[in-house]
């Protein structure tokens, strides 16, 4: 019986956050009749599957390339906001060919989808574009839990990579280091089921209630503060039309985030089971770089370096970037920052450059 009324709740509580997930996207629609709505490269999908779609940014043949992990939370056009400051942009112009793995939002058929759903995806991907580019090994890239995902398949399958690029990505999530990390493991309604969509507006509600200086008091003081610099306010309105384009999610993704993540900590700890395979840390064989927002309490320098300090700085090797004005929110300053374009994306193009060189000398 008390399961049952538990079920019940759990669905209620669906039924009405998915209310506000439609809501909150109205009001999204809303400013991007203002202007404010993303301006994406073109692209063409390439693969897919139920719950994936793989994107080639690509108009001519480049050597080397990178797949980029979109977080299976909100829309990845995060990415590509506006050409002023545009990550995918970025390493076009670089010279990379760049592909995206695309997370569909969730539906009654694929709300069973987890990590080991997602690492297959991106298997599956990898194995796309080595046909595309004569089987060299790609660049593994991703952002918050999209970093995470891929790290994960990166423990998984470390020779499948040419090396992985973690931007604001948590790996470890110990108890008692994080006020956000121990928030949001009370806040999250439990239990998650497996058999519904998950409406994005409870994690969305959740982060802010854990955070409320980042995810509401920050994110006022920086309209404040970029009140009088136009570039960066077209920058905010952007990112508030994303932050409100909400997505529901696979339950069971949900579920093993917050319960084998961050309550459990199993990743860190190297006891995370991916398809009857322990793997943690030790398994990132893969040359790495994490980049780490100092001033972003979602994925702080403690959530990587006790990875760092294990493996050592040949194998994992860490940017301190210290965020910026204009960004919204500063978990996103290193994908939308100015600053961060100007200053730590060239660092992770030369990164990238050097593992490609490494490549081709063992091809050879």
């Amino acid at each position: 019986m008390e399961k049952d009324r538990l079920s019940g709740e759990a669905a209620l509580r669906h039924l009405q956050f998915g209310v506000i997930d439609a809501v909150r996207r109205m009001q999204g629609d809303v400013l991007a009749s203002f202007g404010f709505g993303p301006v994406e490269s073109s692209y063409r999908v390439i693969a897919s599957g139920p719950y994936w779609r793989l994107r080639d940014y690509d108009i001519v043949h480049r050597p080397s390339s990178v797949l980029i992990v979109a977080a299976p939370i909100k829309r990845p056009y995060i990415w590509d906001l506006t050409p002023s400051v545009s990550a995918i942009r970025y390493c076009l112009e670089a010279g990379l060919r760049v592909y995206l793995l695309e997370w569909l939002p969730a539906s009654e058929k694929t709300c069973n989808v987890g990590i080991a759903e997602c690492a297959q995806a991106i298997s599956a991907a990898l194995e796309t574009i080595g046909v595309q580019m004569e089987n060299r090994k790609s660049v593994l890239m991703g952002h918050s839990l999209g970093g995470t995902v891929a790290a994960i398949y990166a423990a998984a399958a470390p020779k499948a990579i040419g090396g992985l690029v973690l931007l604001g990505a948590p790996l470890c999530f110990r108890a008692g280091e994080s006020q956000f990390r121990d928030a949001l493991v009370n806040l999250v309604p439990a239990p998650v089921s497996d058999s519904d969509p998950y409406p994005g507006s409870i994690l969305s509600q959740a982060s802010a209630a854990a955070s409320p200086e980042t995810f509401i008091w920050s994110r006022l003081m920086d309209a404040v503060f970029s009140a009088t610099d136009r570039p960066a306010m077209d920058v905010y309105a952007r990112v508030e039309r994303w932050a409100l384009d909400e997505v529901a999610l696979p339950g069971k993704l949900v579920s093993e985030i917050v319960e084998s993540l961050y309550r459990e900590n199993r990743f860190c700890r190297g006891v995370l089971n991916v398809e009857g395979r322990m793997i943690g840390p030790e398994n990132l064989s893969a040359p790495t770089l994490a980049i780490v927002n100092t001033a972003d309490s979602v994925a702080p320098l403690h959530t990587v370096r006790p990875i760092g300090e294990a493996l050592g700085p040949e194998k994992f090797h860490i940017i301190e970037y210290a965020g910026e004005r204009g960004v919204c929110l500063q978990h996103l300053g290193i994908l939308v920052g100015r600053q961060a374009h100007a200053q730590v994306w060239p660092q992770i193009i030369d990164w990238i450059g050097i593992q490609n060189e490494r490549g081709l000398k063992l091809r050879a």
